[in-house]
């Protein structure tokens, strides 16, 4: 038994000692307790020397910064281990200038004024006007596009019917022999021409032509159908496509391929209708772009370097994009005068039996305005479409709460029919977006983007007080309405944003003519982006020798974009900016597209 002064350890032990003894019939000797050595004292550590403070700082720093970089280089070798994949880039969301984050696939992510070339492509698709397509230079208009273009094409077709201008088609196929008729024409045209060489697997005998335009297509039949003096006028129009093959740089609407247009084929009697039908359809196209596109242009007459090939003279309208400082040719109004009738034979028998060749005109507008309309009113938020030519002049959005009784929302959204029906009668286009798989924001920055006028917004507080809320696309700016005057506000709003809108293009556009009289001059309103209203000679060699000396190693060199018909005062003895020779008229130069 242990003793009564031990452990219960030494108890235990003692007891499981005596059971093994029992069991094997042998006492065992007890096993001698070991003792502990006395602890020695330790001797005292030596003191390190100190390290002073400085000197410790720095080692710590260099510690962390080799820690940093071995971190650095694990994460290279892992970063080179991972398979590599191609990301989307993120698309921004801009919203009053500033990014709106968690939004999808909405906004432009170029600004216009720092990145014009990157902005315009990413706004024509991500607003829904065009695609494009395998074959380069060529694209699809989506309806939002073409829908524009429906409205300029009824405008001006309603306009050249009251001069009895009829429409029609000819094929667009031409052959070689017919294209050479003209020898002038062919020349201007020859680089662009698209020929058809194959039929399946076979070669064709004689190449034919894809249109680049219709002269040469269509007045071989002029020919047989005027014969007398009382076959005229005789004044034809088409809406068609035309290829133009051979070019730098394609840019959406602006230079393409293939696009589309209209083209006027005119014959007269005497020079004197034809002169007068040429500004009238030139007036035509300056209402397309002043009247629905509320872009300012400059009517003029285009210099014999920049007429069209094989014409008397040429008309035109210019347009200007200030973020790039380029012109573009808005549409032109030949007078071909009796070359081609010549050249094909238009003859006719006038009142006194005589012969006579008739006097022709020729004019063209192209889906090339669209382009010119969006460069000058887009905004880095998307489109901003004048009212006159918007394929939707407005959109109204319910805007439920979620917590809205069912009762409420069908109540609210009836409410959004009224007013599209009162709206349509007052002849509004309308779009109404009753989606509910979409935030109200969300609907917002998808119609601005698509450049709609003026968004109509409805919200339970607006049920309760019988208002609604307009908000304008050019600026931003709000105003409550009442219910029974939405139907007369929205068309006064409208034509108010239409006029805005061009008077705020045309002040850009006038800020943009520098009138010079010097070489310095000129280069100097070249170098801000600007258009040049400058004396000249009015010389073919003066103006190739300008476009030689302008260029830079950043900048095609400038051209006559036209002879303005308003010209300023030229007093007598001004002398040419470039050639020193006496001045004969005011031109517009410019670098252009």
């Amino acid at each position: 038994m242990a003793s009564t002064d031990g452990t219960v350890a030494e108890a235990v032990a003692e007891q499981t000692q005596q059971l093994s003894v029992q069991e094997n019939g042998v006492a065992a000797a007890p096993k001698p307790k070991k003792e502990k050595a006395p602890k020695q004292p330790k001797a005292p550590k030596e003191k390190k020397p100190q390290v002073p403070q400085v000197f410790r700082r720095l080692r710590r720093w260099w510690r962390k910064l080799l820690a940093s970089a071995a971190k650095l280089f694990r994460r290279k070798r892992t970063v080179r281990k991972r398979k590599r994949t191609v990301r989307k880039p993120k698309i921004k969301v801009l919203r009053d200038g500033k990014e709106v984050k968690k939004e999808t696939k909405l906004g432009l992510s170029a600004k216009k004024e720092e990145d014009f070339p990157t902005w315009y492509s990413e706004l024509v698709v991500a607003s829904e006007l065009i695609s494009y397509y395998d074959v380069s230079g060529c694209y699809i208009l989506r309806p939002w596009a073409f829908a524009m273009w429906e409205v300029v094409q009824r405008w001006f077709d309603d306009n050249i019917k009251k001069l009895g201008v009829q429409n029609a088609y000819f094929p667009m196929f031409i052959t070689e022999d017919v294209l050479n008729t003209e020898k002038d024409h062919v020349e201007g045209f020859a680089p662009e021409v698209a020929w058809v060489t194959r039929a399946g697997s076979r070669e064709m005998e004689k190449p034919i032509a894809i249109r680049p335009t219709s002269e040469t297509v269509m007045y071989p039949y002029y020919a047989q159908w005027i014969r007398s003096h009382r076959d005229l006028p005789l004044r034809l129009n088409q809406w068609t496509n035309v290829v133009r093959w051979e070019f730098k740089y394609p840019t959406p609407f602006i230079r393409s391929r293939e696009f589309l247009w209209q083209e006027g084929h005119t014959a007269f009697a005497t020079k004197e209708e034809a002169d007068t039908e040429v500004r009238q359809i030139l007036d035509f196209y300056a209402g397309v772009y002043e009247y629905l596109l509320a872009v300012p242009v400059t009517k003029g007459k285009k210099s014999e370097k920049e007429k069209f090939a094989g014409a008397l003279y040429t008309t035109t309208v210019e347009a200007f994009i200030p973020e790039n400082g380029r012109g573009v040719q808005g549409g032109t109004s030949h007078c071909l005068g009796q070359n081609f009738s010549k050249m094909f034979g238009i003859e006719f028998e006038t009142e006194d039996h005589g012969k006579s060749h008739a006097w022709q005109n020729s004019w063209g507008l192209t889906t090339r305005s669209l382009g010119v309309m969006i460069m000058t009113h887009g905004d880095d938020k998307g489109l901003v479409l004048p009212p006159r030519v918007a394929p939707k002049q407005t959109v109204i959005i319910p805007i439920p709460k979620s917590s809205s009784a069912p009762e409420l929302v069908e109540e609210m959204f009836a409410q959004v029919r009224t007013f599209k029906q009162q709206l349509e009668a007052a002849g509004v286009r309308v779009e109404t977006d009753f989606r509910t798989n979409y935030t109200p924001g969300w609907k917002y920055n998808h119609w601005e983007l698509r450049g709609v006028p003026v968004r109509i917004e409805l919200g339970p507080k607006d049920m309760e007080n019988k208002t609604v809320v307009m908000a304008r696309r050019d600026t931003g700016a709000k105003e409550f309405v009442q219910w029974d005057q939405v139907a007369t506000r929205l068309p006064q709003l409208l034509e108010e944003i239409q006029n805005d809108m061009f008077n705020k293009a045309k002040t850009r556009y006038d800020a943009c003519v520098e009138k010079v009289t010097t070489w310095d001059e000129f280069m100097a309103a070249l170098t801000n982006k600007h258009m040049a209203l400058a004396p000249w000679a009015d010389d073919e060699t003066v103006e190739e020798d300008v476009k030689k000396r302008s260029a830079t190693a950043d900048a095609m060199g400038a051209k006559t974009l036209c002879i303005p018909f308003e010209q300023p005062e030229l007093p007598e003895g001004t002398l040419c900016f470039a050639s020193g020779k006496p001045a004969k008229n005011w031109a517009l130069w410019g670098r252009s597209y």
